[in-house]
């Protein structure tokens, strides 16, 4: 996910292939934006709106200093999840019960900044309250948005965009289009790009022209048929148009020539392909979103063996009816909106629909179930990034048992095994919205799951310190284990009850209900209980005093982490114990707060991240290092906004926030500490997490520093001084071996070293690490 920290610039992605065009819509929507925050483009789907719309976002970087965010809205389903998606994309994650666009509009309210709002149509209602709620109070937002018709708010400028311009077939030019209109520009560039010896001629150039006149000038049919062009000529493509458009002429009046041109060319592709192909089309449409291969063959296969599939899915990429996109070392796929749902009415008339759609939901639900029973293990950092690609398809498959009869226990199913990941990201209040839903529909006897279910939302809720909601829950659940008289399923309830008070500040009451159960979580999916029980009573004994059985606690923690090749829940047990420590021996609290830092900036955690910092503060505090101190307060509020948190919630620990901010203030003149604090929470992510870390005050090589080390790069050479391989490290960040190859040789070159013993050895040394061993 982008982030949101200052420093960077937002997340457009790159383009692919060559911008056609436009140059009248490009400047004056960027007129339009220099003299209203909020524009919208309209038109027909396929026009080219999204394009035109990151062709301006990208010419207008300079004037956005905190960056131009684009939020892809084509598979959102719930208009609830609007704000939540938005914050998502900036890389907030929700951590008060304070409403979402609340949230947002806090964040947004001294930033300028440019937001994208693509395919708004079918929430139209919610992307405009959204957009008019956010412009009332935040007066540096603009707001870009695209949508097949205006919002119909105040203030509002919108843009109509028109197809590309067509030529006069009969007026011959010759060139790549610069006299001949850019649509045909646009025909002969993809064209190109399918058969490289491709190129507009004298002998070709007037069927060119018909083309892209019969096609009225959309882009999404013109690139459509210009990737034919590897199967067949120009003349017979026109042929092909004329064939299959002979139904235009004599068709209704009354509907609009656009919307015929552009189902027409749908059809017309459609028929092009084959029976594999169409029906591979027609099953695909059933994805939200993006899929990869695997669910490709476990949900539209059908008779095509493996081997046949890769080709069909070859086939139709070659066709442009498929897109091709690379995630990190994952290719995964995905129709257009309008290809998908057309592939959706043929999915509907061939009788599949309702099949299909069980079948993505089972797949997906099997996939989850996967993920649950190996998530404490090493794959864990490879599945969050699968579960954080899968989300719209996640949400399908959940909105399917919600609109299905009968099918709450499967949905059920679902949230309950996202709980973790929906934790370990932050996404809180997303987790509680499915979660809701489901535990509100469950009917007669309670369910393991739905026990499950209450205990996972009594942890978001308090996490999000919304203890009264939390406590209901927990209420609701132990009355329900009554019903299932289990010891497991008390267990569980003592369990919610230890974490909700862990949450709300009453150590004793969580150190008495956590002792019970110690030994009453083991393996599969109860790991994650484990540890919870573990970490939950690590820092409850250590705000209490009781260090030693604290470090057990944490011991523990690590033994089944360490042994099973788990990275989030080592770092929060690191972390843990320094919180709890950090009081009674602040240097072996230091230690143990900068290696779970580390491992944090390994799994791309903010939230551990900004706990880390914000202890590191209070040591600093406390060896009187005020000036340090304060930056590392600036440092971690910045982190904590990332999160979309105000800082720390358990109220011992604000206490000791609270003490240590005042000792540093009283140390510091009040334009000393406001400097200092400016100059952290100015600092981006990567040079926040190394000034925490002291590596650029430690004495680097001279052939290198460590500010000159990317943030890959620092995860790289983090986990070369854990001594794993670079295949074992391509595994635990999801990225090519040789691309691990690549980041450890510029490590080397840039420090000056020649062996990764070297590399292992500077970590170590950053690390500072003068205090007692676990």
């Amino acid at each position: 996910m982008a982030s949101a920290v200052r420093g960077k610039v937002g997340n457009l992605p790159l383009e692919l292939t060559s911008f056609v065009g436009r140059r009248r819509e490009v400047t004056e929507t960027r007129r339009l934006l220099s003299v209203s925050r909020l524009v919208t483009l309209t038109g027909i789907g396929g026009v080219g709106k999204t394009r035109l719309a990151l062709r301006v976002a990208e010419d207008s970087r300079r004037s956005f200093e905190d960056g131009v965010w684009l939020v892809e809205l084509g598979e959102l389903r719930e208009e609830a999840l609007l704000p939540d998606l938005v914050a998502a994309t900036l890389g907030l994650r929700e951590q008060s019960t304070n409403r979402t666009q609340d949230s947002l509009a806090k964040y947004l309210a001294d930033r300028r900044l440019l937001l994208v709002l693509d395919n708004c149509e079918h929430v139209l209602d919610a992307a405009a309250a959204l957009a008019e709620a956010l412009l009332r109070r935040c007066p540096d937002l603009r707001i870009l948005a695209t949508s097949r018709e205006p919002f119909g708010i105040g203030a509002e400028a919108f843009l109509r965009v028109p197809p590309l311009s067509v030529p006069d077939p009969d007026l011959r030019s010759s060139g790549r289009g610069s006299a001949g209109g850019d649509a045909v520009a646009l025909f002969a560039e993809r064209a190109s790009a399918a058969v490289p010896e491709f190129g507009l001629t004298e002998d070709n150039q007037v069927a060119v022209a018909r083309i892209c006149q019969r096609l009225d000038g959309l882009p999404l049919p013109i690139e459509l048929a210009a990737g034919r062009m590897r199967a067949m000529s120009a003349e017979q493509i026109l042929d092909r148009l004329n064939d299959r458009y002979s139904l235009l002429t004599g068709g209704s009046r009354g509907a609009p020539t656009r919307q015929q041109t552009l189902r027409l060319c749908i059809d017309w592709s459609h028929e092009l392909c084959t029976e594999p192909e169409r029906m591979l089309w027609r099953r695909m449409s059933v994805f939200t979103g993006g899929f990869e291969l695997d669910a490709a063959e476990g949900i539209c296969a059908g008779d095509l063996s493996p081997d046949d599939l890769l080709d069909v899915v070859a086939a139709l990429v070659d066709r442009s009816i498929l897109i091709r996109e690379e995630a990190g070392a994952v290719v995964r796929y995905r129709l257009l909106e309008t290809l998908r749902e057309y592939g959706r009415e043929k999915l509907a008339e061939s009788g599949e629909h309702a099949s299909m759609r069980r079948r993505h939901r089972d797949w997906y639900q099997q996939l989850v179930i996967r993920v649950e029973a190996e998530w404490i293990g090493p794959r864990q950092m490879e599945w969050m990034a699968r579960l954080g690609r899968e989300q719209p398809n996640l949400r399908e498959a959940m909105e399917f048992c919600l609109t299905e009869p009968g099918e709450e226990a499967a949905g059920l199913r679902i949230a309950d095994a996202l709980a973790p990941f929906w934790l370990s990201r932050g996404l809180l209040g997303e987790g509680r919205h499915w979660l809701d839903q489901f535990l509100d529909r469950q009917d007669g006897q309670p369910t393991v799951e739905w026990l499950w279910g209450l205990y996972a939302n009594s942890v978001l809720a308090g996490n999000q310190g919304d203890i009264e909601a939390g406590a209901a829950l927990v209420e609701r659940a132990r009355e329900a284990a009554e019903v299932l008289d289990d010891a497991q399923a008390h267990a569980l309830v003592t369990l919610a009850v230890g974490q909700l008070a862990v949450c709300s500040g009453d150590m004793r009451l969580a150190v008495s209900s956590l002792e019970e159960i110690t030994d009453a979580f083991h393996t599969g999916r109860e790991l994650v209980l484990r540890l919870a029980t573990l970490l939950g009573l690590a820092l409850a004994c250590g705000l209490l005093g009781d260090t030693q059985r604290s470090i057990a606690c944490q011991e523990a923690a690590l033994e089944i982490t360490q042994s099973r090749g788990e990275s989030v829940y080592r770092a929060y047990s690191l972390s843990t114990l320094g919180l709890a420590l950090w009081q009674s021996d602040p240097r072996r609290a230091a230690g143990l707060l900068e290696q779970g830092l580390r491992l944090s900036r390994v799994v791309d955690d903010p939230l551990g991240s900004a706990i880390c910092v914000e202890a590191l503060a209070w040591v600093a505090a406390g060896d009187r290092l005020a000036r340090r101190a304060a930056v590392l307060f600036g440092i971690a509020n910045s982190l904590w906004r990332v999160v979309g948190s105000a800082g720390v919630v358990i109220p011992p620990l604000l206490a000791y926030r609270e003490e240590s901010e005042l000792q540093v203030r009283s140390a510091l003149a009040k334009r000393a500490y406001e400097s200092a604090f400016e100059q952290g929470a100015n600092l981006s992510f990567d040079d926040g997490i190394a000034y925490a870390l002291d590596e650029q005050l430690q004495g680097a090589p001279t052939s290198g520093v460590a500010s000159a080390l990317t943030r890959r790069e620092r995860q790289v050479a983090d986990l070369v001084a854990q001594g794993l391989t670079n295949r074992a490290i391509a595994e635990q960040l999801v990225i090519a071996p040789r691309t691990v190859e690549g980041h450890v040789e510029h490590v080397l070159a840039k420090m000056g070293f020649t062996s990764r013993a070297q590399i292992a050895a500077w970590v170590v040394e950053q690390a500072q690490v003068g205090t007692q061993s676990l």
